[in-house]
């Protein structure tokens, strides 16, 4: 019978290499991980600031409602999604029985609620505005 000569690879040779090829890719793989955070972050951002004018509007039109109530219900919303810094501006100030319509509109500055140090979005701020109509409810005394 023969025997079936094992030929010895020489893996020691390519550890040079291998070191080399690593140290090249990783800055890259890097960059386009910590640029997908940034930007992921930043699409959050934007989502949750129509679904925070939406829902503190959604508080300011229904009969009874105050300007406070619609700051809290937006906040609420942006706590949830952990955005610290925010401007969040409710027109008009004062929600009598009169007001036919309640503005809320919502400026985050991106820099200041980034999940990473901010590259692309350094001084920017994302802002949003929704007006919706109020409600009335007419006494009717019979």
């Amino acid at each position: 019978m023969r025997r079936i000569r094992q030929i010895k690879t020489q893996r020691h040779t390519r550890y040079g290499a291998v070191t080399v090829e690593f140290a090249l890719v990783v800055p890259l793989v890097f960059l386009f991980f910590f640029a997908q955070l940034e930007f992921a972050r930043a699409n959050m951002i934007r989502h949750a600031i129509k679904t925070a004018c939406y829902e503190g509007a959604r508080a300011g039109i229904v009969p009874g409602a105050t300007a406070d109530e619609v700051r809290e219900a937006a906040q609420k919303i942006l706590n949830a999604t952990t955005i610290s810094t925010s401007e969040i501006t409710v027109t008009p100030s004062l929600i009598t029985t009169e007001t036919t319509s309640v503005t809320v509109s919502i400026a985050i500055p991106v820099d200041q609620n980034s999940w990473v140090v901010p590259q692309y979005f350094k001084g920017r701020s994302f802002s949003n505005s929704l007006t919706l109509d109020r409600e009335k409810m007419d006494l009717v005394v019979f």
